[in-house]
């Protein structure tokens, strides 16, 4: 039987690219790793940067990358501790880094229960964020060999090897971590001045009486500043040209067509002529703006589709030819110790089962099927596509877009349509969604650890640790967010909804302490599409729900866009006009030469959350022409930790602001405002109402991050 035919010459230059690398700690030595305090730090950080990223991914439907900042910030906190290693500052931007990432995967997704008409519960958000966290972690470890180390010539994990740069130029001191604090401590000053004691303005704006039905607004705040610099002016500029074309042209467009209109056209209840600009976004915008999403993602998918296709056929080949494992009968080195492989097998099928079982999930033999195969598929995607661009330009959306059209297509195949089977198709969704995103994080942490020479299996455990502790808090601050901003608007004439929704809806308590039933209502004459409180003995519904997030503090448009597919396909009862203006609008946007998802967004979201974001853009362009480096650039260093400190001190006041509405008497009943405003209003009243001194103040900002991003000078 003749041999099959074996090409040496690429395989000895495979080898020899091996046996060349050396990592920064050599296996032979031990370094202390994984010590308690490290761990704890890590937790620690992982729970800072995941409540500001879901604080961020609910306002504007963007997160970064936090493993620069944690890695910068871990080496000049053990610095202080004394006794830190190399591998000890790796340990901690690994458990930090979980926390981003199942924030990021968290907001994305979830929060589309509230506009499939279910009830937000931090029962259901734990167990899919634990679940998704650690299936991920799981299904990542048995190809650590193959993407980290067969493949280390060829995937390059961008923002991973950075880390492993920043944590070595720490062992010598050249870390800037002091960008990172006072870019935190000006952001949660600039953030609490306004919105704590009212020395300005927390956010301006005007509609324009000459021109009927166009508004400008700008949140005067720091953590969106902080995007638009990382982001970059191109990003930047195209965001908020989506919400100029929203802001100038289509809300115009709807105020001068219903200047005249006695009758109300759906899905408003309200005649146009009678509507602010803020009832035009709400009732006509955000749902064309949810129509450009769901095709600018959908577009995405398919620009994707090659990369993800040959990281498919990769990924297959290399695991029908290799053996995992040792193969040499010999000791294996500390550098390649992994989690055992049957560990990770029985954690595995532990999981599943455990979806299936705890009613919660509502989760089928179908259901639990589809979370492992879409989990184990796109987990591989996702980790090579991390390595070939970096987990921020990872088409996280893009990916859970597919798994849930290939999840409702089976749905409808199966004839499985209606209501009740848009929970399960999110739940799976969602699982999946938080698996693929911990997978890329696990991939570019694993890169990490093989360039510094970190122990895999202490890696991998805490990776763990950090899906564990960020779970509960990303869970609980995107839930106290939504209830710090939702109301419970009595009704003066009560309606019956459709006996079939009563049936299927879920109990939920109301502000007055009674037990409604929460029905999702749409396409009922005369009654505004939403959720509504129905009283259980009588069947009537008696209060509306406007949930914080959707509105216009907490837009949420990634997880405004997975329910319109879900509900699309699913329910079919979506103002079908409306969202193919805005899918026509996305592309158009396509064929003269723009990614539509950034312009899309930018048109769902109001303008008074883009336009801060093009500012730090703006002032991205000006350092770099200033500072004489590449346009947008993703080496750019000093601007970005100064950037990243300010999204943290921000959006933490942010939190902290919205969990201050849960004191009992804090909102001052004379001026509606909160009890420190109030207080100071008397005194500074005259700042409050000038737009111009909260413009001012956000000008010394730019010019503080623009001086932020200049370099450090070595002597």
């Amino acid at each position: 039987m003749a041999k099959p035919h074996v090409n040496t010459t690429e395989t000895s230059a495979k080898s020899s690219v091996l046996q060349e690398f050396k990592p920064y700690i050599s296996a032979e030595q031990s370094p202390a790793e994984m010590t308690m305090r490290g761990l704890f730090l890590g937790a620690v950080l992982g729970i800072v940067f995941g409540a500001a990223s879901v604080y961020l991914g609910l306002r504007v439907g963007l997160t970064t990358s936090a493993s620069i900042p944690i890695a910068v910030m871990a080496i000049t906190i053990l610095k202080k501790l004394r006794g830190n290693t190399v591998l000890e500052n790796n340990i901690v931007q690994t458990v930090g880094s979980a926390g981003e990432s199942i924030a990021a995967a968290v907001v994305f997704t979830i929060p589309a229960l509230i506009f499939l008409g279910f009830p937000l519960k931090m029962s259901i958000t734990l167990l899919i964020a634990l679940t998704g966290g650690v299936l991920g972690v799981l299904m990542m470890i048995p190809l650590r060999r193959y993407l980290i180390v067969k493949e280390h010539g060829n995937l390059r994990f961008p923002e991973g090897t950075a880390c492993a740069e920043i944590i070595k130029a720490g062992e010598v001191g050249g870390t800037s971590a002091s960008k990172i604090f006072k870019g935190m401590g000006l952001g949660a000053l600039w953030k609490g001045l306004p919105t704590l004691f009212g020395f300005w303005k927390p956010s301006v704006g005007n509609d324009f009486k000459f021109y009927p039905g166009s508004s400008w607004g700008m949140d005067v705040a720091p953590e969106l500043m902080g995007v638009g610099y990382i982001i970059g002016w191109q990003t930047s500029l195209i965001m908020v040209g989506g919400g100029l074309l929203a802001s100038f042209v289509i809300s115009p467009i709807i105020a001068f067509i219903g200047q005249h209109a006695t009758q109300a056209i759906y899905p408003s209840t309200v005649p146009i002529s009678e509507m602010s600009t803020y009832d035009i976004w709400k009732n006509y915008i955000k749902y064309m703006g949810a129509g450009a999403v769901a095709t600018g993602g959908i577009v995405g998918l398919f620009r994707a589709f090659p990369a993800i296709w040959d990281s498919i056929r990769a990924s297959i080949k290399q695991l029908t030819t290799e053996r995992l494992g040792n193969t040499d009968g010999g000791t294996i080195p500390r550098t390649e110790r992994d989690t055992p492989i049957t560990l990770v097998g029985l954690g595995t099928i532990a999981l599943i089962i455990f979806i299936w079982l705890v009613p919660t999930f509502r989760v089928n033999v179908l259901g639990a099927a589809l979370i492992v195969i879409f989990g184990f598929l796109f987990s591989v995607v996702s980790a090579r596509i991390t390595g070939i661009v970096g987990s921020s330009s990872s088409p996280l959306s893009g990916m859970t877009i597919a798994v849930l059209m290939g999840t409702c297509l089976i749905f409808l195949a199966v004839g499985w349509t209606g209501q009740e089977y848009t929970y399960l198709a999110l739940v799976i969704g969602a699982t999946v969604c938080i698996a693929i995103s911990n997978a890329g994080t696990t991939a570019q942490d694993l890169k990490t650890g093989h360039l510094l020479g970190s122990t895999p299996k202490a890696q991998q455990f805490g990776l763990l640790v950090g899906v564990v502790t960020s779970a509960a808090v990303v869970g609980v601050t995107m839930l106290l967010l939504n209830e710090s901003q939702s109301k419970e608007i009595a009704l003066a004439h009560p309606f019956t909804p459709p006996a079939i929704a009563v049936q299927r809806a879920e109990e939920m308590q109301g502000r007055d302490g009674k037990t409604y039933l929460f029905v999702k209502v749409v396409g009922q004459e005369g009654i505004e599409p939403g959720n509504y409180l129905v009283d259980e003995q009588t069947h009537q519904a008696v209060y509306k729900r406007v949930d914080g997030i959707g509105g216009r503090e907490l837009a949420a448009p990634q997880s405004n866009l997975m329910a319109v597919l879900i509900s699309g396909l699913l329910e079919q009862k979506l103002p079908w006009g409306l969202i193919m203006i805005g899918a026509s609008i996305a592309l158009f946007m396509e064929l003269i030469g723009f990614h539509s998802l950034t312009f899309a967004v930018g048109f769902y979201l109001p303008l008074s959350s883009t336009f801060p974001i093009f500012l730090g853009g703006l002032v991205r362009k000006i350092a770099d022409k200033k500072y004489k480096r590449t346009p947008d650039a993703a080496e750019e260093s000093e601007g970005t930790l100064f950037s990243s400190g300010l999204i943290a001190g921000g959006a933490l006041l942010g939190v902290a602001g919205a969990f201050l509405n849960f004191i009992p008497n804090f909102v001052d009943d004379q001026t509606g405002l909160p009890l420190p405003i109030a207080v100071g209003y008397k005194y500074v009243s005259f700042l409050w109402d000038a737009d111009v001194v909260a413009i001012a103040m956000f000008a010394i900002l730019g010019y503080m991050l623009f001086r932020g991003a200049a370099e450090k000078k070595t002597n």
